[in-house]
C-alpha cells in the first residue's frame, strides 16, 4: 500500500510560489526586457513625456545596432554639462536614436547632419539642428547617439560617443498610452 503525500504547509506554499515569481520578475528584467518611461522632451515627436516602453535587452546580444534605433543606455560620462551653468548629475539611463556607426564619420552642418559625406534623410526629427557638429569619426566600438528634438537634447553632440558596452537595450514598443501604442519604434 503507497502513502499518500502530505499536504505541504500553506505558508511553505505561499513562501515557495512567491519566491519564484521575484526571482522569474528578476531574471526577466535583468536579462529580457524592462519597462522604462521617458522623462524628457529630447525624443520629441517620436517619444513624447511620460511615454512608457519596453526595452529588448537580447537582441543586441547576437547583433549590432543599426542606424536609427532607439536605445536605452548610460551615458558615457559621470556628470554631463548640458548647459553652461550646471552639470547634470547621471541618475538613470538615457533613450537616443543611433546615428553614427563604428567607422563612420558624422558632422552637422547647415542644419543637416551629413554620414561619410551624405545627408541624412531624417523624417523623425522635430526641427533641424541649429549648432554645429565638426566632423567626427565614431570609434569601434562606440556609436553617436543623437535625439529627435536636436534642439533640446543632451546627446553625443554635447558629451561623445557611447560605448557599445553601455547600451542596455533597444526600446521595441510604446505600451502607453493605449492610444499611442506602437510597435516596432524606429
Amino acid at each position: 500500500m503507497e502513502k499518500e503525500p502530505q499536504p505541504q504547509n500553506g505558508w511553505i506554499e505561499a513562501v515557495k510560489t512567491v519566491g519564484l515569481s521575484l526571482f522569474l520578475a528578476f531574471g526577466i528584467r535583468t536579462f529580457i526586457a524592462e519597462a522604462r518611461y521617458i522623462p524628457s522632451e529630447s525624443m520629441l515627436p517620436t517619444l513624447e513625456i511620460n511615454d512608457r516602453l519596453i526595452v529588448e535587452k537580447i537582441s543586441y546580444h547576437f547583433t549590432k545596432p543599426t542606424r536609427g534605433d532607439i536605445v536605452v543606455f548610460h551615458p558615457p560620462n559621470e556628470a554631463i554639462i548640458c548647459s553652461p551653468n550646471q552639470p547634470l548629475p547621471i541618475k538613470d539611463a538615457y533613450i537616443k536614436r543611433v546615428i553614427g556607426l563604428p567607422g563612420e564619420s558624422v558632422e552637422v552642418k547647415d542644419g543637416k547632419v551629413l554620414v561619410n559625406g551624405k545627408t541624412l534623410n531624417e523624417n523623425y526629427i522635430k526641427d533641424a539642428p541649429n549648432y554645429p557638429l565638426p566632423s567626427v569619426t565614431v570609434p569601434q566600438g562606440s556609436y553617436l547617439v543623437l535625439g529627435d528634438n536636436r534642439n533640446q537634447s543632451c546627446d553625443s553632440h554635447v558629451w561623445g560617443f557611447v560605448p557599445e558596452g553601455n547600451i542596455i537595450g533597444k526600446a521595441v514598443v510604446r505600451f502607453w498610452p493605449l492610444n499611442r501604442l506602437e510597435g516596432n519604434l524606429h
